[in-house]
């Protein structure tokens, strides 16, 4: 088994990280062992990485739909089960109904949306992780996972990329 270290590359350019990812990926390090910390949101799309994949959209539709059928239970169900006749009203009012289908496929919909978000995020998360205070000062830092006889072949492509600095990542907990 090869040992692995921990590299962690600072660059102030998200085109020098782009960069940096490219030559990553001719050395044969997969996406999966780069880690890109910064302080502003960047795509996927902006480093040429593949899109990630997420739960959430299909959790959403479940509470969605779960949300739907509390609302059908409650327009339809209460009446059916407790018949109160008003002045010539009909038993199952459309208008009132429609309100009530909407409030509870809305309310399925957020419910499941943020414990989706939640859960996909891995939080809470009790594991060390790595704090670079640089990121503050707008680096963009990549966290690389290499084997140990690859590290200087890393460091030289990183340097020639546009790296501020390529040091170990010191991973402690926060």
């Amino acid at each position: 088994m090869t040992e692995k270290n921990m590299l962690l590359a600072l660059f102030e350019e998200v085109n020098r990280t782009a960069l940096a990812v490219d030559k990553l990926r001719a050395l044969g390090i997969d996406n999966e062992h780069v880690n890109v910390i910064s302080g502003t949101p960047i795509t996927e799309a902006m480093l040429g990485r593949p899109h990630q994949w997420t739960n959430v959209p299909r959790l959403a539709m479940g509470g969605a739909l779960g949300g739907m059928l509390v609302g059908i239970l409650l327009a339809f169900g209460t009446p059916a089960l407790y018949p109160v006749y008003v002045g010539g009203q009909p038993l199952f009012p459309v208008p009132p109904s429609i309100v009530v289908l909407f409030e509870m496929t809305m309310l399925g919909i957020m419910l499941s949306t943020f414990l989706g978000v939640f859960l996909d995020a891995r939080f809470p998360s009790y594991s060390p992780k790595v704090y670079v205070p640089e990121i503050s000062d707008g680096y963009i830092a990549l966290l690389i996972d290499c084997p140990a006889e690859m590290e200087d072949e890393v460091k030289k492509v990183m340097t020639e990329a546009g790296a501020e600095s390529v040091k170990y990542a010191e991973v402690q907990p926060l």
